[in-house]
């Protein structure tokens, strides 16, 4: 299985090596997202139901993010053929 993704953007190619990142990446944007659309409601009293669940949502992304990293070490622990991972990317 390659760890390469390839998208085309016109003339542009973005090769992504590390998929991990890119899901802890997704994974950052969306709490952000969920943390400024939660904000923006709360300013209006009809829309602060709908704010609480999405700060609730954002705080549950927060808790996938550790979970991301955890199944990384996992899956680079399991390719390993010592059993020990060796990784000498960031840690995200």
């Amino acid at each position: 299985m390659s760890n390469e993704l390839t998208f085309t953007i016109g003339r542009e190619e973005l090769v992504i090596r590390q998929r991990w990142e890119v899901v802890s990446i997704v994974n950052d944007i969306l709490v952000a997202i969920w943390f400024i659309v939660g904000s923006i409601l709360f300013f209006g009293e009809s829309t602060a139901y709908a704010g609480t669940w999405l700060f609730l949502a954002g705080s549950v992304e927060l808790l996938i993010r550790p979970v991301i990293r955890l199944a990384r070490r996992v899956h680079l622990q399991r390719l390993s053929p010592t059993g020990t991972a060796v990784d000498t990317s960031n840690d995200y």
